[in-house]
């Protein structure tokens, strides 16, 4: 049997099963094994594990049975319990439901019994609140506070229970015969109003949260616990508004300002969302004055603690510049001596006092203008935030002259006056000319004070008397800073024209022009001519970078006037074989080539009239005439053509001179 049970393990397989079982007969096997294939052991092994198999189903099936009976027996059985809980359960709910009707009825006596006792105890207690009340009351109609309630400063929470009582009953009081006993009432239910609130703020500026909430549960029942609210507000803003500003006012200037505007705008803008909600007709007026309560203190000393803080921050910023070039800044005459020096410097473009090495230093800093600007930047929003309407524009004004101040007078002025110096006299040699560079540096600089001045000062006067002044005050900048800048420039042209003059004097040989060899010349022009040349165009486009709109047009003018003028009375002071005529023809047409780099009209005109009057020195003596009455030449000065032809070497021989007369 157990055998037999191991060939029934699952999954189970009838083909498999037979062959396991014939394997396991002794020559039941398919090949035989070991053995010979018996079929008659085969089958009798067969035939007995049938009968085997009819005994184990006979066993189960048994099993089964008893099985089977003993569930059905179980079944009956927790159908009975079942049954005996249901009908145990039935019980207790109807018990259940007696007790809750029980409890329902002794519930209902409790209240009835405790609506008794209340109607008989509420009575009761008036009473004795009322004899307790006409006794205070007496008080107040004797003119004497017996009572320790009244005198006892611990006491104070009973005592305004009572006065607000007794405020209520008396404003029922008629008034001709309890006048007196009305007043005496209504002076106390104010004196400790005002002590609650007082013990209120105190309890707060304490931070004693419980005491608060106890001092406002007793004031809620007074008229005057609205301020109660107006005091907490105004405390807590104080509170912080002092925190933020006290400990900084004499510590950092800058840090204080930076606080107080923006406490005040973060304060307003709350304002201003505040006016949404329904406070009252008059919210505006309301809470404008509890912003001016806060900060009044603070307002009123802004503008000067703003002006004494750009001022010294602004030195503070000069200095730092002027020490980190290792500078030690020069005095700067005023007054009338100044102003004298000035007149002669601008009659006779003459340098006034030594002439200074800076070593192509401006003396000007992006950086320095753009912290000055910065900062006067900050202090104009202050100043719009916090400055009072009507004081705006002069403020704003006071603002504007400390900038005029630094930027204008201190920084660019003073690098005017040292560029000034810097310019070397006309006959010097080799001269570095950094005036330019500063010009341009200058007029950068000043483009971005006129840009601060329209975007941020002109918005907060211009409606006011002051915007006159502003313009007044920079008028006078700029003219100042004009009359210094076109001094420079004219000077600075000057040592131009000498080193062109050096250039000529130290390279320009007489026999450039008189050539020993008149076959033998193999330049297109002279080496004077080129280096004046190749100098000028680097002066040009040095003056190209450095200015700006028509100034360019206006110094470039100047600067080509005098270079043909310098050229011309060059020219004269020498005499012209014909092969030198043409080399100084060749010359001119350098010089032409080289002024048309000015893109300036005139000068260009000029230097072709030059090149026409040249013309003078090469051509035959019978076609002076008609050269003479040229385009270019009919309109000039006889004297003047003459003086060309006398610069012809064969002007005596050739008796040029009868063609003039």
């Amino acid at each position: 049997m157990a055998t037999t049970a191991q060939l029934f393990e699952e999954p189970f397989d009838a083909d498999e099963y037979i062959e396991r079982l014939a394997w396991r007969t002794p020559g039941g096997g398919s090949k035989g094994g070991a053995e010979a294939f018996d079929p008659k052991r085969l089958l009798e092994e067969f035939e007995n594990h049938i009968e085997e198999l009819k005994q184990l189903d006979e066993k189960i099936q048994r099993r089964v049975e008893k099985l089977e009976h003993q569930c059905h027996r179980e079944a009956k059985e927790f159908a009975h319990k079942v049954q005996d809980l249901q009908r145990s359960n039935q019980v207790a709910f109807q018990h259940f439901q007696e007790l809750d009707e029980h409890i329902s009825y002794v519930a209902t006596k409790v209240c009835h019994l405790g609506d008794q006792l209340e109607g008989v105890n509420t009575p009761r207690q008036r009473a004795v609140e009322a004899q307790r009340l006409m006794t205070y009351f007496n008080e107040f109609l004797d003119g004497d506070l017996r009572s320790d309630v009244f005198n006892n400063p611990d006491k104070i929470k009973e005592a305004a229970d009572i006065i607000q009582k007794l405020h209520l009953i008396a404003q029922e009081l008629p008034f001709d015969r309890f006048a007196d006993v009305k007043a005496k009432i209504a002076s106390k239910y104010h004196d400790l109003e005002r002590q609650l609130i007082q013990e209120f703020t105190a309890a707060q500026r304490r931070g004693e949260i419980g005491r608060m909430r106890e001092v406002a549960a007793v004031l809620l029942h007074f008229k005057g616990y609205a301020h109660c609210v107006d005091v907490y507000i105004k405390q807590c803003q104080e509170a912080h508004v002092r925190e933020k500003l006290d400990e900084t006012r004499h510590s950092d200037v800058e840090q204080y300002l930076k606080n107080l505007y923006d406490l005040y705008t973060r304060t307003t803008a709350l304002a201003t969302k505040l006016t949404e909600f329904n406070l009252g007709s008059d919210k505006h007026t309301f809470l404008s004055k509890l912003i001016k309560s806060i900060f009044s203190s603070y307002l009123e000393s802004y503008i000067d603690m703003e002006r004494d803080y750009l001022r010294s921050r602004g030195a503070m910023i000069l200095q730092r510049y002027y020490d980190s070039k290792n500078h030690q800044k020069r005095p700067i005459g005023t007054g009338s001596i100044q102003e004298l020096k000035e007149r002669i410097r601008q009659c006779t473009n003459l340098p006034l006092g030594p002439i200074i090495d800076t070593h192509g230093e401006t003396f000007l800093s992006p950086e320095l203008v753009v912290n000055l600007l910065q900062e006067t930047r900050h202090a104009f929003e202050r100043c719009h935030r916090l400055s009072d309407p009507s004081d705006l524009p002069k403020n704003a004004f006071s603002i504007f002259l400390l900038l005029v101040d630094h930027l204008c007078v201190e920084h660019i002025d003073y690098a005017l006056e040292i560029g000034l110096s810097a310019i070397p006299s006309s006959d010097a040699k080799n001269a570095n000319l950094y005036f330019l560079d500063v010009v341009q540096q200058a007029n950068s600089i000043f483009h971005l004070f006129d840009k601060q001045f329209n975007d941020q000062l002109m918005p907060l006067i211009s409606s006011s008397p002051k915007l006159a002044e502003c313009l007044h005050k920079k008028k006078e900048v700029i003219e100042q800073m004009e009359v210094k800048l076109d001094t420079g420039i004219d000077r600075t042209i000057n040592c131009m024209v000498g080193q062109m003059k050096h250039i000529l004097a130290t390279e320009q040989k007489k026999t450039d022009f008189r050539p020993e060899d008149e076959n033998n010349v193999m330049i297109q022009y002279t080496a004077a001519c080129s280096k004046v040349c190749a100098y000028v165009s680097r002066q040009v486009e040095h003056v190209r970078k450095s200015m700006d709109g028509k100034n360019v047009d206006t110094v470039l003018t100047e600067l080509g006037v005098r270079f043909h003028r310098l050229i011309h009375e060059h020219l004269q002071q020498y005499s012209y074989s014909s092969m030198g005529g043409m080399l100084a023809i060749c010359d001119v047409a350098e010089y032409r080539r080289c002024a048309k780099d000015f893109r300036v009209p005139l000068v260009l005109q000029l230097f072709d009239t030059l090149h026409a009057l040249c013309n003078l020195l090469v051509v035959a003596p019978d076609n002076l005439k008609q050269v003479c009455s040229g385009e270019q030449l009919t309109n000039l000065d006889r004297n003047l053509l003459h003086a060309f032809v006398q610069l012809r070497v064969d002007y005596r021989s050739a008796r040029l001179g009868r063609h003039f007369s």
